[in-house]
């Protein structure tokens, strides 16, 4: 029998406790597995809708002892109705034009992507992130996976690395430029993705994880209907602080 006929299955591994980015004196611990070879696409399909999310080559998921805060959360594309502050975001960025490209990596990007982080995120553990980087960041990956630019005149002013599912379109993750932050460019690319995976009938767009105690996530529940995974599988999520 040849290597190539034989099917293997993920093995995962446990990381050792680290401190939590989102939540104040918690700890974290992720199980996370390596997607590589001709499977790993039905893998990370699979692995999604489980609730491990793609960096890289490696899918991982939150494991951490006594702590379950991390929700992965998905938009239902058919049912989703954009509200009022929705329809001024949108009718904003009426002149910003989207350039769907292979995940590749640039300068134009790079700049953009450091001007972000040191804006918003200059304490995290990307705010060093080199060009080497951030290209592996973008072109190491073994599924379908694009680049998803938006510019106003030319000008890129922000973009997103998206991984296209079985059942959507999964958010890796976005950046813009932070100059425009009354432009409400974070969530103008939600809104994009929405569009985009209605154009594409996909019947999801993924966000990731949402943690109800932290305000850098609180976004994410406004994007309605949103379903989140829990021990039953997925369902709606009910958020009482939902605004829209």
């Amino acid at each position: 029998m040849s290597d190539q006929s034989v099917v293997r299955f993920p093995r995962f591994y446990l990381t050792a406790p680290a401190a939590c980015p989102y939540l104040p004196e918690k700890q974290e611990r992720k199980v996370f597995t390596y997607l590589s070879g001709a499977m790993a696409p039905m893998v990370n399909d699979a692995l999604t809708n489980m609730g491990f999310r793609r960096s890289q080559s490696i899918a991982y998921k939150p494991a951490c002892d006594l702590c379950s805060a991390c929700i992965s959360v998905r938009v239902v594309v058919d049912g989703f109705k954009p509200g009022r502050t929705f329809r001024r975001i949108t009718a904003r960025g009426q002149d910003i034009r989207r350039e769907v490209k292979p995940a590749r990596a640039n300068a134009e990007q790079y700049n953009l992507l450091k001007r972000y982080l040191l804006s918003r995120h200059a304490s995290g553990g990307m705010a060093d992130m080199g060009l080497f980087d951030y290209a592996a960041m973008i072109e190491d990956t073994p599924i379908h996976t694009q680049l998803i630019e938006y510019r106003r005149q030319g000008v890129l002013i922000a973009a997103c690395l998206t991984d296209q599912l079985e059942t959507g379109l999964s958010m890796v993750y976005s950046f813009y430029d932070p100059v425009m932050e009354d432009q409400s460019l974070g969530s103008y690319m939600v809104l994009d993705h929405i569009a985009l995976a209605k154009s594409r009938s996909l019947p999801y767009v993924y966000l990731g994880y949402w943690i109800e105690q932290s305000r850098k996530m609180a976004y994410k529940i406004r994007f309605s209907p949103l379903e989140a995974l829990g021990p039953n599988g997925w369902a709606a999520l009910d958020a009482s602080e939902k605004t829209d």
